[in-house]
């Protein structure tokens, strides 16, 4: 027998979860709520097919750490996801749980279980991004001529201008843009954040090259960039475009080929050449739209031009002028004895 629809029945706290406390009290994006509820989606058919019943006869009660576990290496193994995603999957069933133990507290001790379940380690890749080379390969491999090309330059070049996140720039109005000086667009980012990225004069051009073509005028409220059928661009769209571009550009830049070329690679790109051309971290960490400056801090290790110079600063081992300026360190033996003691 299906189980009434109660405020603290599991229907009655996914409906409130999903209508009320993440739009309304957290704030979250529409893109994340739909990602939570993906995550959703996936563990309640996963949990009824192993129960042998309909996911409208599952409570909270079914929800068990063993249950979520044997979830999560389905999603591996059978699902071929990566772990940033099992994790992704992990980290909306724990917001659930937080919910759920505030609103009904009666199934407190189960979602302490829930949230003991934790995330999975995984091997970071190394953070790739463009070289100037490779960046006017790519830039050059667009016919400027067509429409679409028209569109699909604008659409890179701002990319690499703004550093935005895919969506959010697919999310971009030509309301949001300011193409007289002083040349800005404004970006939503996550949470609704809002931020102002100044625009290269060539960018502006771009922007307003695409404008013209789409008949579309400053205060327009629709979708910027917009396929052949007039319908938003899609992230797996620009995605798709992108790898296009670089395939045909490996003719004048062969090291692309090395490379996965994805959107974030351009978002990486921005931030890389933001650093190298001697823009604190602070100031790229908004420029990003970051939460944490310690997500800005990883492009500091990652920059090869920084560690080029380091490396010609320091010079090669056993140079006499190296060997001179670390001679003293070593011969400081409290020091290092008081390092050894820590």
């Amino acid at each position: 027998m299906t189980r009434p629809v109660t405020m603290h029945s599991l229907p009655g706290l996914l409906r409130g979860f999903f209508t009320d406390h993440l739009p309304g009290v957290r704030g979250l994006s529409r893109h994340t709520i739909l990602s939570y509820r993906d995550a959703m989606i996936l563990f309640l058919r996963y949990l009824a097919e192993t129960r042998g019943c309909d996911v409208v006869d599952l409570d909270l009660s079914d929800f068990q750490p063993d249950e979520v576990i044997t979830f999560l290496e389905h999603l591996e193994s059978a699902r071929g996801n990566s772990v940033a995603t099992r994790n992704a999957r992990l980290a909306a069933l724990h917001a659930f749980a937080r919910y759920a133990a505030s609103y009904a507290p009666e199934h407190l001790q189960i979602c302490q279980h829930l949230l003991g379940v934790p995330f999975k380690r995984a091997s970071h890749r190394v953070v790739e991004y463009l070289e100037g080379e490779e960046l006017r390969a790519l830039l050059n491999a667009i016919d400027r001529q067509t429409r679409v090309g028209c569109r699909d330059y604008a659409l890179l070049l701002t990319l690499l201008n703004t550093g935005a996140r895919v969506q959010e720039l697919l999310d971009l109005r030509p309301m949001d843009l300011q193409l007289e000086r002083p040349l800005q667009l404004r970006l939503y980012g996550k949470g609704r954040k809002e931020r102002f990225c100044p625009l290269w004069p060539q960018t502006a051009a771009a922007l307003r090259v695409l404008l013209a073509e789409q008949e579309l005028t400053a205060a327009g409220t629709d979708r910027l960039f917009r396929n052949r059928r007039g319908a938003p661009l899609t992230r797996f769209g620009v995605r798709y475009l992108l790898r296009a571009y670089a395939a045909r550009a490996q003719t004048s830049a062969p090291s692309l080929a090395r490379k996965r070329i994805h959107p974030h690679t351009l978002r990486h790109t921005a931030a890389v050449h933001l650093l190298q051309a001697g823009v604190d971290i602070v100031s790229i960490s908004h420029w990003l739209g970051h939460a944490s400056i310690e997500t800005t801090n990883r492009y500091a290790v990652i920059d090869l031009e920084t560690k080029r110079d380091a490396i010609e600063r320091a010079g090669p081992i056993g140079d006499p002028d190296v060997v001179a300026a670390i001679s003293p360190w070593r011969a400081d033996v409290s020091v290092l004895a008081w390092l050894e003691a820590l």
